[in-house]
């Protein structure tokens, strides 16, 4: 069956499964082995997550962009990068990949398939974190789809590894992965009650930083639709 919007939402939610397993699972493993020391247990779950990324965007970004992430497919749409009838059929992979991924990493591990997170991540400096965080992802992103599109799994890798460590919040910095987590009671997870400010700072970080960067660098290389965005004008 040769449909490439399927092949597409595939990728996206293979790759968004497997960047969740090693989120909460790398988050399991590390607070298991640091005896108490939280800043071990994240320095082990930051580690992972920024090699998981370097690896899962140069794998599927020449398929479906390696978004695995719906602001950066709302952004895309939003710069006529991808149609918004395929925004949908991205967002649903997304969303549904990242909890299968929880529930991977969950199972790996011995706990339950799903468990609502009791981790608080309360507060207007945890939300502002949030848009800290996610602005700067969508500034590098389109930064270097528009400048240097080769160095963009990396640069992407070394933000989010980079922010984990400061932002108050962690750099959670996805709708989808806010989403998922918020069903792992676990060191990466997040109080379902506390997800919604999250998204929201989020999907404004995300649109402020695409408004900025379509201002700085407005063009765009012809061989950007490799990595991270389709950007076939549409």
């Amino acid at each position: 069956m040769n449909n490439p919007l399927l092949k597409r939402a595939v990728a996206e939610s293979v790759g968004t499964a497997m960047l969740l397993a090693a989120v909460v699972g790398s988050g399991i493993m590390g607070e298991r082995l640091a005896a108490g020391n939280t800043a071990i247990a994240l320095l082990a779950n930051t580690i992972a997550t920024g090699a998981a990324l370097v690896a899962l965007i140069l794998t599927f970004g020449p398929i479906s962009g390696a978004h695995f992430n719906p602001a950066v497919t709302l952004t895309d749409a939003w710069q006529r990068g991808l149609a918004w009838r395929d925004v949908p059929v991205y967002i649903f992979a997304q969303v549904s990949g990242a909890f299968a991924g929880v529930a991977i990493a969950h199972l790996m591990f011995g706990l339950p398939l799903f468990f609502a997170s009791r981790h608080v991540r309360s507060g207007g400096a945890q939300a502002f974190s949030e848009f800290v965080a996610t602005f700067g992802l969508l500034a590098v992103i389109w930064g270097c789809v528009r400048l240097r599109s080769s160095a963009v799994p990396f640069a992407v890798a070394a933000y989010i590894t980079a922010a984990y460590w400061f932002t108050a919040s962690t750099s959670f910095a996805n709708p989808a992965v806010t989403l998922a987590r918020s069903a792992s009671d676990t060191f990466a997870g997040i109080r379902p009650v506390d997800a919604p400010a999250f998204i929201v700072a989020q999907l404004a970080g995300a649109f402020a930083a695409t408004a900025l960067l379509a201002w700085l660098a407005p063009s765009v290389q012809k061989d950007a639709d490799s990595v991270i965005v389709p950007h076939e004008r549409k």
